[in-house]
């Protein structure tokens, strides 16, 4: 089964430039990848990659960049946090009529961000809408985006708490 999934990396400090890690992506098993670099010190790669699930087409994928770039860091996995607009692509109604169901059922999935745009996670949407809506949703769409949710949760917490460890050095120095 082939699973879709975006993965963004910041770089390391000291990198080699930018021709030589995206061939070591392609030698490290990224050759299933389309390489972007227009973000100066990140690196995102948009897969099309064949595994039996999508934890092991993910979980390949960081490794093989892992490999290629060492001290790269994981940023981000999408899809995860995504608008009404692009759930509503996804699952093929407009976007009138998911706010719509949005607004009149309290159950809904809460969005993690309320702005403009609001954002949710994907994984619990998606749930939501096959249980109380019957729609069709592409099940290697919801386990990535669940597993996605899970590294960009992780990844959150571990920047959290190397934040919190840096502000309490800089208050043991000022205090």
């Amino acid at each position: 089964m082939n699973h879709e999934f975006r993965l963004v990396f910041q770089l390391p400090a000291v990198a080699a430039a930018v021709n030589d890690w995206v061939e070591a992506l392609a030698e490290a098993g990224c050759d299933d990848a389309i390489v972007g670099t227009g973000h100066p010190g990140r690196v995102a790669l948009d897969f099309c990659r064949e595994a039996e699930n999508a934890e092991q087409a993910i979980d390949s994928a960081i490794k093989n960049v892992a490999a290629a770039i060492p001290g790269a860091e994981l940023i981000e996995a999408a899809p995860d946090f995504a608008g009404l607009t692009e759930i509503s692509e996804i699952i093929g109604i407009s976007r009138q009529a998911l706010r719509k169901q949005m607004l009149s059922r309290p159950d809904f999935p809460r969005p993690i961000h309320c702005g403009n745009p609001s954002l949710w996670r994907l994984a619990p949407v998606l749930d939501w809408l096959k249980r109380h809506r019957t729609y069709r949703i592409d099940p290697g769409l919801q386990a990535v985006a669940r597993h996605n949710m899970r590294l960009n949760t992780q990844q959150q917490v571990r920047q959290s708490e190397r934040l919190i460890e840096k502000l309490a050095v800089a208050g043991e120095m000022g205090g």
